[in-house]
């Protein structure tokens, strides 16, 4: 399908520019998981992902240590997911994932942005069902038929497999990212993820040029500025050096 994933998701994570705020991002996101399914690796599998993904983003291991201390030491505080869609310049679509302590404080950061830079906000479903919701991993070291072997021996429904100078990406239904890695570890046990997340992928996208991709380019930016913005997809292709 050439779904080109490297250039369909804007990040947090991979702006570098904003360390502090990715710590701080993961720093909730621990707090909230370890606070919904016990601080135990063991048994809460959403954390053990969660803090595998934090250390490959080298997030220091006293912040880790602190999120999950607090819940621990009984610290009470609440974190709720929140999602907007929104139609972009010239024919785009944005998906942005908030994870924040006052819902009304993040849309008050969010409608300005989309308000100088010819965004609307949509309502909930209006945006969604363009994207595809799939888990992803990306690896190297085996061949598209030994990848191929290890989904059906494990029951594993792929949506898609791209094979690109030796660089594997495989879709999957989100519930099966754990499944996805198990299979692919039992036939490379040395095997290091590249990508291994759960995410949204545009059906389709558009290339966008003169004001439209400057505003497009301004409101991506500004967006990614917000505190509560834990990631960003659209449907844009973007040129990425």
């Amino acid at each position: 399908m050439g779904r080109a994933y490297s250039v369909r998701k804007a990040s947090i994570e991979k702006t570098g520019a904003a360390k502090a705020k990715v710590y701080s991002l993961y720093a909730r996101e621990i707090y909230q998981t370890a606070k919904t399914g016990g601080t135990s690796v063991d048994s809460n599998a959403v954390l053990k992902r969660l803090l595998e993904r934090a250390k490959k983003e080298q997030v220091p291991s006293d912040i880790i240590k602190r999120a999950i201390d607090k819940v621990n030491s009984g610290v009470d505080e609440t974190y709720d997911s929140a999602r907007y869609e929104i139609f972009g310049p010239g024919g785009s679509t944005l998906i942005v994932d908030c994870l924040t302590n006052n819902v009304n404080r993040t849309l008050s950061y969010v409608r300005p942005v989309l308000n100088k830079n010819n965004g609307k906000m949509g309502v909930t479903g209006s945006v969604s069902y363009m994207y595809d919701h799939l888990s992803v991993i990306r690896f190297k070291e085996l061949t598209e038929e030994q990848v191929i072997d290890a989904m059906i021996s494990n029951n594993i429904e792929v949506d898609d497999i791209e094979n690109e100078l030796d660089v594997i990406t495989i879709y999957a239904n989100p519930q099966d990212l754990f499944k996805m890695k198990e299979a692919i570890t039992k036939v490379l046990p040395s095997v290091e993820f590249i990508v291994e997340e759960i995410t949204m992928i545009p059906k389709d996208t558009i290339n966008l040029t003169g004001e439209d991709l400057e505003s497009f380019n301004k409101m991506l930016s500004m967006l990614e500025e917000i505190e509560d913005v834990q990631n960003i997809y659209h449907n844009v292709e973007l040129n990425i050096d």
